[in-house]
């Protein structure tokens, strides 16, 4: 289950805010995400609380800056994560309107021995759900 949060600066609206993270669920499944896995937290700051160099290595960035955090498993190659900033970038110019520059993007991969998985109750009964396969809870736990 990836995490992105994606934060910005306070002033955006709704729909704004909701295209951002649209364009990034989207750039995630085309480079193998499955669908429907969307977590995501959207955090606004006040320009106080938001702190970056405009001209950090020769890029001007704007108040409109994106700064997009992806947590999920290792895996994937250094091409596919080339391949989803430059997706996300792209797409986050054309809507809602966001300058290449002023996207920031970068991934944290965790070890999928860190990966708890999760529980969830099905026809009653408890099951834990980890990567995909679907063990009885009682199981997993005594593992």
């Amino acid at each position: 289950m990836p995490l992105v949060r994606i934060d910005l600066q306070k002033g955006k609206d709704a729909a704004y805010r909701k295209q951002i993270g649209r364009v990034v669920y989207e750039a995630m499944v085309g480079v193998g995400v499955p669908a429907d896995d969307r977590f995501q937290v959207l955090s606004e700051h006040d320009a106080d609380n938001f702190l970056f160099d405009p001209d950090y290595l020769g890029i001007h960035r704007t108040d409109d800056l994106v700064i997009i955090q992806i947590t999920w498993n290792e895996g994937r190659t250094v091409e596919q994560k080339k391949q989803l900033y430059k997706a996300i970038a792209e797409r986050l110019a054309k809507s809602p309107g966001v300058r290449p520059e002023d996207v920031s993007s970068m991934s944290f991969n965790c070890k999928r021995s860190n990966d708890n998985g999760q529980v969830a109750e099905k026809g009653g009964r408890g099951y834990r759900r980890h990567h995909g396969n679907r063990f009885r809870y009682s199981e997993a736990v005594r593992r």
